[in-house]
């Protein structure tokens, strides 16, 4: 047993090892392999290549390239931005709910922008000519426009004339969410039938924002019921193609919280492409799809709906669009893991607790409370074996000692003692064993919801998504200084740690010195590393810690009782 539990402590530390080993070395070693490859050989020369055009004005501030050409306004309740005449480009959008900091006057968050900007990320949907000669819009194609304005119940139609006698129509429809519902028509008034295949893309510059290796960025979908992510770093390499052909379902491409997502018509086949481009030495990444060519008769039309999300991954959202217009898997946008069969449902537990109370901190403390119900009989098994081998080390220790030259009689007295006082060492390892998924998985949640972003707890937690901003160098904001991020301790994390140090007081010690050495540096080390984790996560686990202290007292005082009566 002695073995066992050696075993279970070093499966315990390995993980512990493992994960501050990819959370402190491998992970920022990951993002700045990502960055390498990204900018692989062409930093330097972009540097001076973004001076000279920027010099020569050939990149133009957001709000000047907005004020060129005709614009159809978009208008509504969670979207801001307008359509693009010149190519019915979809390049300016921000996002009505979402500011981009804890302050709601704030900026709103942009997700899309012009061409003609630094920051590009734009969608398109159009037609491909399957014969020379025939004239489809383009990306310089000006659009007539019936109406200014886009809102929710009010469409707009966009229409244009090739001198083939086709006359091209797009309808585009806003709902009271983040889908754009676009219909192409094509009215052949022509002498000869004409083949056409529709499309629809999305280009972006990659972005100044930081990667996460914990959450996926990059090219995104659902195709023939697979999920495909594709980081913007293997995107980049040229060895590597993402070709998709005959496939049905959608892609798009996925930011921690944001999400633009084309969705071709359900049930029809297409093909699929993930692509990396240099413009202008800036790199672009783009998703798009081709369809299935389609024949317009000379006096017939063609009409194809395709679908475009622009907004926040909200999963209520994601979910209901997945059963209203058939998108399979469409909340996989949303980088659950691959504990997703545990991920989601603390998601929609921790969800459902928000709807009752109205604070997503509450809720976290009443999840953590429902978890330790539905652990409840294996961790009682584990603390009352716990709470026994406490009680009776002074004769364990007594065996070992008389035992220690023969390992083999050794464990075999240990096993008998073990027996006769119904004690299980390998019980009071599995509560710490089943927190560990459990820990990851609500880490996920609370790392990649958008719900829980700039969401507020008590107190000074204004953004549990975030690490708590206090720090004890400072005497949390009584001293008139800042802290650098890495020796950042704040008030959370040194609770967590008192009431694991609590707690590991109540467990009984490992009889090896150096193990028992490593145990009570533990609490120490933990909190270092818990002090750069989102403020909700440390909040669970200080109260998880909590929950546990009082189970173990509990038991500890049945079990004394236990023992008066039998002396009694």
């Amino acid at each position: 047993m002695s073995e066992l539990r050696s075993l279970i402590l070093a499966v315990t530390l390995s993980m512990l090892v493992l994960f501050s080993w990819q959370y402190f070395v491998q992970g920022p070693k990951r993002e700045q392999q990502e960055h390498a490859i990204t900018l692989k050989q062409q930093t330097l020369k972009q540097q001076q290549v973004l001076k000279q055009v920027e010099e020569a004005n050939k990149f133009k501030t957001r709000e000047n390239a907005l004020q060129e050409g005709g614009r159809v306004k978009i208008a509504s309740d969670f979207v801001h931005g307008s359509i693009n005449l010149k190519g019915a480009r979809f390049d300016d959008l921000t996002l009505a709910q979402f500011h981009e900091t804890v302050d709601p006057k704030s900026p709103e968050v942009v997700l899309l922008a012009p061409s003609a900007t630094k920051q590009v990320y734009f969608a398109e949907f159009g037609w491909i000519a399957n014969k020379e000669g025939i004239a489809v819009p383009d990306s310089n194609t000006v659009w007539k426009s019936e109406g200014t304005t886009l809102s929710v119940g009010k469409p707009v139609k966009l229409t244009w004339d090739s001198p083939q006698g086709l006359r091209f129509v797009v309808n585009i429809a806003l709902d009271e969410h983040y889908m754009f519902t676009i219909t192409q028509s094509v009215e052949n008034h022509g002498a000869s039938a004409v083949s056409l295949s529709p499309y629809g893309l999305i280009n972006r510059t990659r972005g100044t924002f930081k990667p996460y290796y914990i959450s996926h960025e990059g090219a995104v979908g659902v195709l023939d019921g697979v999920l495909h992510e594709v980081t913007y770093a293997h995107l980049t390499e040229e060895k590597e193609k993402y070709d998709f052909p005959g496939v049905k379902g959608w892609i798009g491409i996925g930011d921690k919280y944001w999400l633009t997502a084309l969705i071709p018509p359900s049930g029809e086949t297409y093909d699929a492409r993930f692509s990396h481009n240099v413009k202008n030495d800036i790199p672009r990444f783009q998703v798009d799809f081709t369809g299935t060519p389609v024949q317009v008769a000379p006096g017939g039309n063609v009409d194809v709906v395709n679908h475009f999300y622009a907004g926040a991954k909200k999963v209520g959202i994601l979910e209901g669009y997945a059963k209203s217009l058939g998108i399979t898997h469409f909340d996989r946008a949303v980088d659950f893991g691959w504990l997703y069969f545990i991920t989601k449902p603390f998601f929609h537990l921790l969800n459902f607790y928000f709807g009752l109370v109205g604070s997503f901190g509450i809720a976290i403390l009443l999840l953590t409370i429902t978890i330790k119900g539905i652990m409840f009989p294996v961790a009682n098994k584990g603390y009352r074996s716990m709470n026994q081998l406490k009680a009776y080390q002074p004769e364990i220790l007594r065996m070992r000692e008389n035992f220690k030259d023969d390992r083999v009689r050794m464990n075999q007295e240990l096993m008998d003692f073990y027996k006769r006082n119904k004690i299980s060492p390998l019980s009071g390892c599995l509560p710490i064993l089943i927190q560990i998924p459990i820990f990851f998985a609500l880490y996920k949640v609370l790392f990649v919801t958008i719900e829980m972003r700039h969401t507020p707890f008590y107190g000074w937690i204004h953004d549990m998504s975030a690490p708590d901003p206090t720090s004890v160098l400072n005497l949390f904001g009584l001293l008139p200084f800042s802290t650098p991020a890495a020796l950042t301790i704040g008030a959370w994390p040194l609770m967590m740690g008192i009431t694991m140090y609590i707690q590991q007081r109540l467990n009984p010690p490992p009889t090896d010195q150096v193990q028992a050495s490593v145990m009570r540096m533990m609490p120490f080390i933990m909190v270092f590393i818990f002090s750069s984790f989102p403020a909700g996560l440390v909040i669970y686990w200080t109260w998880s810690n909590i929950l546990s202290i009082i189970q173990q007292r509990l038991i500890a005082g049945g079990l004394k009782r236990q023992q008066l009566k039998k002396v009694s």
